[in-house]
């Protein structure tokens, strides 16, 4: 590689080089990268569909446009399409799996888990008015078949090893011309068969074996008519697009790889003694994508889009580059015409100069007929009808000389598009009539983590409209059609997670007349309210549209003025809000740009404005303006008013007195709810402590079984209602009470007393009390039916003692004679 111009020092150490190349590219950032100017996210995409298959690898693309098809060949499956939308139900699928035999072959010879051991198909071509014709690698044993088109059927397949990669991860390219199948890839079970062949008629057509191939990966190909209105009966051609990598090392830090374009006749036969079965029209040459006066190549292509004009000899092609200069990031596009194509297989060939062991240019004869070329009108008059009459010197020249001397350099010497930071992958292009007549092409370039960039093509130059962002999950777009007329029109892309489709155009983001105007894009124009689709309008009398310039026909606009307050010593923070990615941002205060160099206060952060420590001579109006495309409006403007510290403290403390208040009743209110809920449900009982050093009265709250004796007994006492617990007897009767968990109903307001039991058994009320228990000493008061508790009652300290000691063996014998009794419905707790 040449050393470089202009910037650095042209030295050969590497760094030096990647330095240089990265300071050149940043200081003309405005030529050699095209950053779009808006950017659309997926979930802001309208007329997005995606076709929902379990199947991936939807990368093989074959599109029939007269029947609005899409054929599609992915891993395990052929697809077809309506290219109205993707996903209707008129979707066709053949399912074309290996067998389980070959799978299982393939996966003992590669490991368990593998995963290439499918059938992903590789080659959709048409073959003929009623079939298409694919290949697949049917896990690592290529097979090809013929789909029926009428009845979407898939014929019994046959083995394709002369068609068809092994391995589905290399290059591969193929055409179909007049049932003739033609293709370049990496042939064999290794992959180490760089070849280009033809099948036709059962035969077989291939490249000499003194032709060394370096490492090929084949990218494209092309067929082009050139017979067609050819004034000297020329054959038409096959063009295959590839890389290789040179022989020496340089400051690629490894061999270099280079770009190159290969041509073949299709009616080449090959020669009768010499070259047999072999190419006799075989040719290359470099094709070169650079910027010049850094002497900086693209030398990787990574994917090339023919464009088709109404002859042949218009054909434009697009060229998809890409650096291999290790931590340099940057994509390029490059446009070539077929005419400098054709120029350079026409003139001088080279030879390797043994004594230096280095391609040089060829100066020495040329025989007749022109070695590679195809059979002519010429020709033929001399008796050359075929390649297989061509002479035997003449094969032997270009045995030996297949290498062409002129390169093939893009239309006005450099590229059309490059971006840095960008890896670029495939890319169509599609024409556009404008408002003013004239047509502008539009280029769709995917991405190596899914983004399409959209860019347009004016005079000398292009600018980059939009980036689309159509796969959520980072993955490189290896398949773009365009589909549809120019009112409908759309994109179909594919990648390994599926298929998408989406508008070529979406006028409706642009808000405002200025976004509408300065985008570029021819598909849009400015009504005097909202940006519509101009190729839907049918009367386009009122729309606006600059595609040359992008700064015209929209009047002067305002920004809206916001009011900010903020303290004092504390910094600010000022947003322009800007929707394109290309204008420049300025800000003003006073009559002064900001940021200044005298007052390092003022920072300015991409869109945002930072004012360090505000004071009081901050205080005023701030404008963001933008310019773009020549022109300077308005954004966005703050009125900004700065207020005391210590009213700003004051405010502070209030927030916080409102906060901590806030938070004071909010645990109040938590506490009072647990309490609530804990007295709820404790609601209609209380356990009584008691202490040995209290007295306690307790209301009369007998057995509502109460007999008449116990009326008689209760007249005894001096008519209280309330029950005395003395002094000193407290500990006992309470202990009495916590190991019983005697329980005593809060009841509002109570009833009146029942009358005491009787001090003895009365034969008359024996069997009245509950469960058939006879009376007992009125010292054993019952409660809740089925508890009892032994109360002193005071002022009868005499009969107490009396019954006293036979209570226990009363209580036994009651408790004895309960086992055997009916209880009541209702119990309570526990009896004591």
């Amino acid at each position: 590689m040449p050393t470089q111009r202009g910037c650095g020092t042209g030295g050969h150490l590497f760094l030096a080089l990647i330095l240089g190349v990265t300071l050149c590219l940043t200081t003309h950032g405005l030529d050699y990268d095209n950053t779009p100017r808006w950017t659309t996210w997926i979930q802001d995409l309208r007329d997005y569909t995606q076709f929902r298959q379990t199947v991936s690898n939807s990368t093989t693309f074959w599109l029939e446009e007269q029947q609005k098809v899409l054929y599609v060949g992915a891993r395990n499956a052929i697809f077809a399409l309506n290219t109205n939308n993707i996903n209707d139900q008129s979707m066709k699928m053949i399912r074309w799996e290996a067998i389980p035999a070959k799978t299982k072959d393939c996966l003992n010879k590669h490991g368990q888990g593998f995963e290439n051991c499918h059938n992903y198909i590789r080659f959709l071509r048409r073959f003929n008015g009623t079939h298409l014709y694919a290949c697949g690698t049917y896990a690592f044993l290529p097979h090809c078949a013929y789909v029926d088109i009428k009845r979407f059927t898939l014929s019994a397949p046959f083995e394709g090893k002369d068609s068809c990669p092994y391995d589905p991860t290399v290059g591969y390219t193929g055409v179909v011309a007049d049932n003739k199948i033609y293709t370049a890839t990496l042939y064999g079970f290794q992959g180490r068969q760089a070849d280009i062949k033809k099948s036709f008629d059962g035969r077989l057509l291939k490249m000499d074996d003194s032709v060394l191939w370096k490492a090929p990966n084949f990218i494209d190909s092309m067929l082009l008519r050139e017979s067609v209105q050819s004034s000297v009966g020329d054959d038409d051609k096959i063009y295959v697009f590839f890389t290789e990598k040179l022989g020496d090392e340089n400051a690629f830090n490894g061999k270099p790889l280079v770009s190159l374009v290969a041509r073949v006749c299709k009616n080449d036969e090959g020669g009768s003694r010499t070259l047999q079965k072999r190419w006799t029209s075989f040719l290359k040459t470099r094709i070169v994508c650079s910027i010049p006066e850094y002497d900086f190549h693209f030398n990787i292509l990574k994917s090339i889009f023919v464009f088709n004009q109404k002859t042949w000899q218009n054909t434009i092609i697009y060229g998809v580059f890409g650096s291999q200069w290790q931590n340099v990031q940057i994509s390029a596009v490059c446009q070539y015409t077929i005419a400098d194509i054709r120029k350079a297989f026409e003139g001088p060939y080279k030879e390797v100069q043994e004594s230096a062991r280095w391609w040089a240019r060829y100066t020495g004869a040329v025989p007749t007929p022109r070695p590679g070329s195809c059979i002519t009108d010429a020709f033929k008059k001399a008796g050359v009808k075929t390649s297989r009459d061509l002479p035997d010197d003449v094969l032997e020249f270009v045995k030996k000389r297949t290498l062409m001397d002129e390169e093939v350099r893009p239309v006005g010497g450099r590229p059309l598009v490059t971006k840095k930071l960008v890896s670029y992958t495939k890319m169509v292009v599609d024409t556009v009539t404008a408002l003013d007549d004239k047509q502008y092409r539009v280029m769709f370039i995917g991405t190596a983590d899914g983004w399409i960039h959209k860019v347009v093509h004016v005079g000398a130059r292009s600018y980059a409209i939009e980036e689309m962002q159509v796969y959520k999950e980072p993955q490189p777009v290896e398949s773009l059609v365009l589909v549809g007329d120019q009112s409908q029109r759309t994109l179909i892309v594919g990648a390994q997670s599926g298929v998408i489709q989406v508008a070529v155009s979406s006028c409706h983001k642009y808000r405002s007349c200025l976004d509408c105007i300065m985008g570029r894009d021819p598909y849009c124009g400015w009504d005097g309210e909202s940006c519509q689709e101009v190729q839907l309008q049918k009367d386009r009398t009122g729309l606006i549209q600059d595609i040359v310039n992008g700064n015209k026909g929209c009047l002067k606009s305002k920004a809206y003025v916001l009011i900010k307050t903020v303290p004092k010593d504390v910094d600010l923070f000022l947003s322009c809000p800007l929707s394109s990615n290309t204008a420049a941002v300025l800000w003003t205060f006073g009559g002064k740009d900001l940021p200044g160099g005298s007052e390092p206060r003022y920072q300015l952060d991409g869109k945002l404005l930072v004012v360090r420590q505000v004071q009081a001579g901050d205080a005023g109006r701030y404008h963001c303006h933008a310019r773009e495309n020549g022109l300077v409006y308005p954004v966005a403007s703050y009125d900004v008013r700065v207020g005391l510290r210590l009213m700003s403290t004051i405010r502070e403390i209030i927030y916080l007195f409102l906060i901590a208040a806030l938070g004071v009743a909010t645990v109040v209110l938590s506490v009072l709810c647990i309490y609530l809920c804990c007295s709820s449900a404790r609601r209609g009982k209380s356990r009584i402590h008691l202490t040995a050093a209290s007295g306690m009265e307790l209301q009369n709250v007998a057995g509502l079984a109460a007999g008449k004796g116990e009326e008689e007994e209760a007249g005894r006492y001096s008519g209280e209602r309330f029950l005395k617990i003395i002094p000193g007897e407290g500990a006992a009767v309470g202990n009495h009470l916590s190991s019983t968990s005697a329980m005593v109903d809060l009841l509002p307001p109570p009833p009146p007393p029942p009358p005491p039991l009787p001090l003895a058994p009365d034969p008359a009320t024996a069997g009245a009390t509950p469960n058939g228990l006879a009376g007992l000493p009125h010292v054993l008061r019952k409660m809740n039916g089925n508890s009892y508790v032994l109360l002193r009652q005071a002022g009868d300290v005499e009969t107490i003692s009396s019954h006293y000691h036979s209570f226990t063996e009363e209580l036994s014998k009651m408790l004895e004679k309960r086992k055997h009794a009916q209880l009541v419905d209702k119990l309570d707790e526990s009896s004591v």
